[in-house]
């Protein structure tokens, strides 16, 4: 059936629409934080939880499976069923697995409390769908930047909150305080956030969902368990080959269906191509800096190069850049709705390069780092906020929810890269210190500089974006999408 028409964005006022976009950011912002969430209990959760430290690291792992299994799935449901109530689904998921986590004292709970935190990831996407169903067209572009950015800002604003809570308090208190937070955002998006009317219908698409969520969970276990089981190891290439077995399958199958989970002809279209290969590209970019500056920061002083400080100093130190993204939504949208959304693509692209760039040479003071991520901050702030606009203004309004949950998607598999790509790093560029082995100066420079070269790759893919990008559309500017028909295959 053809997707039911939207009614008027116009209707949404200012008032409204100012409370549409604070709820939505405050949910995005809820579930960001539980990227960031246990990385001050990771030294602690052998002990916390009996179990080994190399099983201790499904915590984080479990949660990466699940967000990048859901997140296609939900934003397809959404765009079915309802993007607000699939929010809502999200958001109930996630008070459910921060309970179950902080009635746990063993790993499998934690673990499956953790699965269960990561299937919420597909808020941000929705609530990006959301606001193109309901804003005005002149508030929707800084809005839609300020829900993008709020990945970042709550992963950099979690960490502080999160040491200061195990520095204080139970562990235990981490996830009652995740459970009360989600709570809260499930009784805004309640009250305050409408349903939209923009619906497609139709039947789901379990064959090709099944078949996502397998090559995604072989392709991602592979990543992040590389580097243990050895990455010629029997398991590691096993994985790697039943998920490129898997995947050949899937889009042979969602080229073929009538109603498909992802619309790979539609992703095919070069500005969303694009925006989706400069996406992932920039999550590689964004987690080297997560995963650099920390270890600076606590590594002893007597190393020559680490600067002796707490978990909570490295919160605080990189709180600024999440606080920055903040700020730069208004001047993403701002530059977009100047030169277009391509423009600021690029721009996010060298800001984040210059930023990598300073960290080469800036590492021996606090201030350098906080410097440092600033202004990768800042060009991250940028850059996700013209990622949405991008992927908006190429997708039909019907396929908003798939088409930038495909985006975040994209963003969260650049992150896993080069999580793998940095420890291989680190771990073969070492010195020693005492007994132990620790990465050295040079390494993290690598990393960084790594980082660096990602920025600017994501600036050449950007550069192939049509010469005046669409920016984001409104639900009456692109017509619907006409009415599918099973095809054979289907």
């Amino acid at each position: 059936m053809p997707p039911v028409p939207a009614a008027p964005a116009q209707a949404a006022g200012p008032p409204r629409a100012n409370t549409i976009v604070v709820v939505l950011a405050l949910a995005g912002i809820v579930v960001a934080l539980m990227q960031t969430l246990v990385i001050p209990l990771i030294p602690q959760l052998p002990t916390l939880v009996r179990a080994s430290a190399s099983d201790t690291t499904w915590a984080i792992t479990a949660t990466l499976l699940a967000s990048a299994i859901a997140t296609p799935v939900v934003g397809r449901l959404g765009d079915m069923y309802g993007k607000r109530r699939m929010l809502l689904l999200s958001l109930v998921l996630l008070v459910a697995g921060s309970v179950v986590a902080a009635l746990s004292d063993t790993l499998a709970p934690l673990v499956a409390g953790r699965a269960l935190q990561g299937l919420a990831a597909g808020v941000i996407p929705l609530g990006i769908s959301i606001m193109r169903d309901e804003l005005p067209a002149e508030r929707l572009g800084a809005a839609t930047a300020l829900m993008s950015a709020s990945l970042g800002v709550g992963g950099a604003l979690g960490l502080p909150a999160a040491a200061l809570l195990v520095e204080r308090a139970d562990w235990h208190a981490l996830f009652w305080t995740a459970a009360g937070l989600g709570a809260a955002a499930i009784v805004l998006v309640l009250r305050l956030v409408p349903e939209s009317a923009v619906r497609t219908g139709g039947r789901f698409d379990l064959v090709g969902a099944a078949g996502l969520s397998i090559g995604l969970l072989c392709l991602l276990l592979a990543i992040s368990k590389g580097a243990g089981w050895g990455w010629a190891g029997a398991w590691t290439l096993g994985l790697f080959g039943a998920s490129a077995a898997v995947l050949l399958l899937w889009g042979w199958w969602e080229l073929r269906a009538g109603q498909p989970l992802v619309d790979l002809r539609t992703t095919a279209r070069r500005q969303v191509l694009f925006t989706n290969l400069a996406s992932a590209v920039f999550g590689f970019a964004m987690f080297a800096m997560s995963l650099v500056l920390p270890q600076v920061l606590q590594l002893p002083k007597a190393t020559g190069y680490g600067l002796g400080e707490s978990m909570l100093t490295v919160g605080l130190v990189l709180a600024p850049s999440g606080l920055v993204m903040m700020a730069t939504a208004p001047l993403s949208a701002r530059v977009s709705k100047a030169r277009g959304p391509k423009v600021t693509l690029m721009l996010g692209a060298v800001v984040v390069a210059a930023g990598y760039g300073l960290s080469i040479g800036l590492m021996s003071e606090i201030w350098h780092l906080v410097l440092v991520s600033a202004v990768i901050g800042a060009g991250i702030g940028l850059a996700y906020g013209a990622m949405p606009a991008l992927v908006m203004g190429a997708v039909p309004v019907s396929e908003t929810a798939a088409a930038n949950s495909l985006n975040t998607l994209m963003r969260a598999m650049g992150t896993s890269v080069s999580s793998a790509v940095a420890g291989v790093v680190l771990a073969q560029m070492t010195v020693t210190f005492g007994s132990v082995a620790l990465p050295s100066a040079d390494g993290f420079r690598v990393v960084m500089a790594i980082g660096a070269g990602a920025a600017l790759v994501a600036l050449l893919f950007a550069s192939f974006l049509p010469r005046r990008a669409t920016a984001t559309a409104t639900p009456h500017d692109i017509a619907p999408a006409p009415a599918t028909v099973p095809s054979a295959g289907s």
